[in-house]
């Protein structure tokens, strides 16, 4: 059931041809672009494609939700980002947490040469334009709402509610394109489907989510087995399936139905939400691969 009950995901809304597009026929108005992953699965909640279709812009990689990511793993990703030739920070869109750095950090590391070239020339008065990018549900509105100080950007919990560009002008200085949310055609690696499905950027109603509760209570026990053991007081065994640690949490919490079965598809539901939120600690479902691939082509 943990390994053959997950349907194959193939997710290809109709906007996203249209998106590929519009950031082809947009890069020559910006001068950088910013890119929004999910630090806990950075590579996961990256589109393929963006490498390609962003080449040769300067970029910055916001790993956001950093607040729910472990530390350490975000700092390997942080190093990872840069060695492979792009400036990334954490943040939590949000609270706020970090994007104080945002800004600094585009006009002193990432457009350095550009802001210096402007000062050189007199034009240090021209705008910085920024084009925003990523994933659905990976927090591009939070990001504007936040910088922009006002709900400028429609914020909705469920993917591709951005469905065309935006211009969004936060001073004199600093302009963002907001670009659509961009998924790929097609998930070659499965994995990389369930950590998506785990931080909600799937939604749940075409999962099935026993078995994605399973396949994250295994992930924990094997690579956060002390988190599990706090959150829910239950014994974990090496042997232990995905559904026996459901059964474990389902029982623990009290969740029985008629006949003392146990309430696994409410557990499940739980052990998500609890994920999700930041209750089972702060955990990553990846870490940088062992050899590094450029972020730029």
């Amino acid at each position: 059931m943990e390994n053959n009950d997950m349907r194959q995901i193939q997710w290809f809304p109709g906007h996203m041809a249209k998106t590929r597009r519009l950031i082809a026929a947009n890069l020559k108005l910006v001068d950088a672009v910013t890119e929004i992953v999910d630090a806990r699965a950075p590579l996961s909640s990256r589109n393929p494609e963006m490498d390609r279709m962003t080449s040769g812009k300067p970029r910055l990689v916001l790993l956001n939700k950093c607040d729910l990511a472990d530390d350490k793993a975000t700092q390997m990703w942080i190093n990872y980002f840069r060695n492979n030739g792009a400036e990334a920070i954490a943040v939590d869109c949000k609270s706020g947490k970090g994007l104080k750095n945002m800004l600094p950090t585009i006009k002193n590391k990432v457009l350095k040469e550009l802001m210096e070239k402007r000062e050189k020339h007199g034009m240090t008065g021209a705008p910085v334009r920024l084009m925003i990018v990523g994933i659905p549900n990976v927090g591009k509105s939070s990001l504007i709402n936040r910088l922009a100080g006002s709900k400028r950007a429609k914020v909705e919990d469920r993917p591709g509610v951005t469905r065309t560009k935006q211009w969004v002008k936060l001073d004199n200085n600093t302009e963002l394109l907001d670009m659509p949310g961009v998924l790929w055609p097609k998930f070659e690696d499965q994995d990389v489907a369930v950590r998506l499905a785990f931080t909600g950027a799937i939604s749940d109603d075409i999962l099935d989510i026993e078995t994605l509760a399973m396949k994250l209570l295994k992930f924990m026990a094997e690579n956060y087995p002390q988190s599990l053991k706090e959150r829910y007081k239950i014994d974990i065994d090496e042997e232990d399936t995905g559904l026996v640690l459901l059964e474990k949490v389902g029982k623990k919490r009290g969740m029985m139905i008629s006949g003392g079965e146990i309430n696994t598809e409410r557990a499940a539901i739980t052990v998500l939400d609890e994920f999700r939120s930041g209750k089972l600690g702060r955990i990553t479902l990846e870490l940088p691969p062992k050899k590094e691939q450029p972020c730029q082509e």
